[in-house]
């Protein structure tokens, strides 16, 4: 790695026309979703006051997206990238004009809100795919660290705006504006990536697709690969131990005694330390060992969960899941950046959506283990054993799977 590269601004993907495209894109999908889920939870609990059925619509959810995400990665590898993102995200507006209207006419029914979850929750693990492999596509080599940062701490920064945008909203207007707003953001998030010049076409030697055929080749690519195994059961191992973020209510009210002002002040902390943690790993590229980047951030998050299952005040818990926030953005930013590097054009999206099923599907058991856990052994024991383990599968990973401790970036 050269002097020249190290001395590349920290926003120089930006100079690029169609990565702008691309992240305007992504920024205003991903305020369109954030916005969609939170509107819909609240109204559909506000309507039936069950957390049963908020629980029903994450039941639906996991169901559509796993198998979803799979085929998402073979059409990613296989259609135009661009036209891809544009379909998928099309739904997003036709659902949401259809939930608007039918809220301001107050006809709107739980069922209505299954449905609209249903296909969004698959059309949007359909397009995600090929968002991230065209940011390869979009961005020159040496930039790509530079801009998969930028795009994560896009995501962490849709999260901090969408509720803000819907409290503002449902509190000074109603709740259909809210459906109206993510309506109105979903059209330049529709039509944005057809503006995109680079040739987004994926040269497959005129194999057709055949899904299950083209999703057990992925699988196959990956296992074989060097470095991705290790990097998937890495992240899948220590999110099953110490996925907190779902159950940040819990771990407010048993940890520190508060109420909704702890959790919203976790929550914002934890997303603004994600932001902090993207922007850090700019400064991280002038180093070549990667893969170590990785193992280091893992081991900190680990570390810092055992001090934030000790703490007891809440100006201490606040700092330490700001810390938190900002290792995780570090190891995810950078293993999203390896499996860029290190992946063929024509298996990218394949890829990415093998490290998204593993990601998910950690998510969903580390909420349920952690959950459960805590009602066990308290919120404070179930955080400190989670750091715990997650430590022993830093160790295990950086001994097993040695192609993640030696991987260094090169040009």
């Amino acid at each position: 790695m050269n002097q020249k590269q190290l001395n590349i601004p920290l926003w120089s993907a930006f100079k690029f026309r169609d990565y702008r495209l691309l992240w305007i894109s992504s920024m205003l999908g991903g305020l369109t979703m954030q916005i969609r889920v939170i509107t819909s939870g609240f109204w559909l609990y506000e309507f039936t006051g069950s957390g049963l059925q908020l629980g029903i619509l994450g039941i639906i959810q996991l169901t559509a997206e796993i198998p979803a995400i799979l085929y998402g990665g073979v059409l990613a590898d296989f259609l135009q990238r661009k036209k891809l993102i544009s379909l998928t995200q099309s739904f997003s507006l036709i659902v949401l004009s259809v939930l608007t209207i039918l809220s301001f006419k107050n006809i709107l029914v739980p069922w209505h809100i299954y449905l609209a979850t249903g296909i969004l929750s698959i059309t949007l693990v359909l397009g995600n795919p090929a968002r991230s492999a065209l940011t390869a596509n979009v961005v020159p080599r040496k930039f790509l660290l530079h801009a998969v940062t930028t795009n994560t701490a896009t995501m962490q920064a849709s999260s901090i705006l969408a509720p803000i945008a819907f409290g503002l909203l449902v509190i000074n207007l109603s709740i259909p504006y809210a459906f109206l707003l993510a309506t109105l953001i979903s059209i330049p998030a529709t039509l944005t990536p057809l503006l995109i010049k680079t040739n987004t076409d994926v040269h497959q030697n005129n194999t057709k697709i055949r899904p299950l055929k083209n999703i057990v080749s992925g699988f196959n690519y990956v296992k074989a690969h060097p470095i991705l195994p290790g990097l998937y059961f890495l992240d899948f191992g220590v999110t099953i131990f110490s996925f907190y973020r779902q159950i940040i209510p819990l771990l407010a009210k048993k940890l520190f005694n508060g109420g909704a002002g702890a959790v919203t002040i976790l929550t914002a902390s934890n997303s603004l330390g994600g932001i902090l943690g993207s922007f850090f790993v700019f400064f991280t590229s002038k180093i070549k060992s990667k893969g170590i980047v990785v193992l280091y951030a893992t081991l900190l998050y680990g570390i810092l969960l055992i001090f934030f299952g000790l703490s007891s005040s809440l100006i201490i818990g606040t700092i330490i899941i700001a810390l938190l926030g900002a290792s995780d953005a570090v190891g995810m930013t950078t293993r999203q950046t390896i499996v860029q590097l290190t992946t063929p054009n024509e298996m990218r999206g394949r890829a990415v959506s093998f490290h998204s099923v593993s990601a998910m599907t950690a998510n969903n058991i580390g909420h349920f283990e952690v959950g459960v856990m805590s009602d066990i052994i308290g919120a404070n024991n179930t955080m400190i054993l989670g750091g715990i383990l997650s430590i022993f599968v830093v160790i295990i990973i950086w001994k097993t799977f040695s192609g993640v401790s030696e991987y260094k970036y090169s040009e």
